[in-house]
């Protein structure tokens, strides 16, 4: 097939999605198909509206490409592509709307506090009540751009400018110390299964971007080392999660395991990192998934949607 690859983008992510897209091109260039690689900018979107293909693979992270905005373009185009629609992405990526979802779907969700353009700070930081370390991250953002673990009120102020500084919405969130679980869905609506679930085990004390991206900055146990019913509820859970937003195609649940054995949902990315470094294709592997077959796997999900 030709198959346009959309990658790059203007976010804070944009290096994660430059690996990720370098990654998928090689794959499906491996696999025959004629590939057209985009370095996708706003500025030229017209470019969606006249490509040719006979489906778009996206690799793009962040604002602009995983938030509903090159979904909807893609749509009007009436070019099939990978991954979930418009609203489902747009409420993926807004972390504090998708967790009204998650609380209303009976998914258990850590307590925050949001805090908008506008707001009074003060205000907020009383609502939030003084439990501390807490969690300080920009609403809209992934890879763990502009977050603060805050130990003290003058750490979640600066917490609070930092995460701004990404974002015009700012979350504190209860802050659980416990194992990190992450939990692919593969399937369109109806047909959705989860993969295996990874732990990771970050090199730093918390799992961040270094963690994330760096080579050895995370080990990776897959399947995770679990009890049989928190590897039911977790993938429950990221199904439940995934149907919930309205996703489609694939997702990737994120969960903390607190130290008394209970799971919270933190986020669902609808476009997870495909680099590799990445947890998507390492739970795929466990089952006998290559990533090239993975890809052909989004590729017929796409297309049948």
């Amino acid at each position: 097939m030709k198959v346009a690859v959309l990658y790059g983008g203007v976010s804070g992510e944009r290096e994660v999605s430059l690996t990720s897209g370098k990654g998928m091109i090689e794959a499906l260039e491996e696999r025959g198909h004629d590939v057209v690689a985009i370095d996708f900018h706003p500025d030229r979107a017209n470019e969606l509206l006249t490509l040719q293909a006979d489906v778009v693979v996206s690799a793009l992270h962040g604002k602009y490409g995983e938030d509903g905005r090159v979904q909807s373009l893609l749509e009007m185009a009436g070019l099939p592509y990978t991954g979930s629609g418009v609203l489902a992405s747009a409420l993926a990526m807004d972390k504090a709307r998708a967790k009204i979802i998650f609380a209303a779907a009976g998914i258990r969700i850590a307590r925050d506090v949001l805090i908008e353009t506008g707001d009074d700070i003060d205000a907020k930081i009383v609502e939030w009540g003084g439990e501390f370390p807490c969690v300080v991250k920009p609403a809209q953002e992934g890879s763990s751009n502009g977050l603060t673990i805050a130990m003290d009120e003058t750490m979640l102020r600066e917490g609070i400018d930092k995460a701004f500084a990404c974002d015009t919405a700012v979350l504190v969130e209860q802050y659980i110390k416990g194992r990190e679980l992450t939990v692919p869905v593969l399937g369109n609506h109806g047909a959705e299964a989860a993969l295996p679930v990874i732990e990771i085990i970050p090199k730093n004390e918390f799992y961040d971007y270094e963690s994330k991206y760096s080579e050895g900055g995370s080990i990776h146990v897959c399947p995770a080392e679990l009890p049989a019913s928190l590897t039911e509820e977790v993938q429950a859970a990221a199904i439940q999660a995934h149907r919930a937003l309205g996703c489609s195609g694939y997702s990737r649940s994120d969960f903390l395991v607190s130290e008394d054995g209970l799971a919270y949902i933190l986020e669902t990315n609808t476009l997870p990192g495909m680099t590799p470094l990445s947890l998507f294709p390492d739970s795929a592997r466990a089952v006998g998934i290559s990533y090239g077959e993975l890809l052909e796997r989004f590729i017929a999900l796409a297309l049948e949607k």
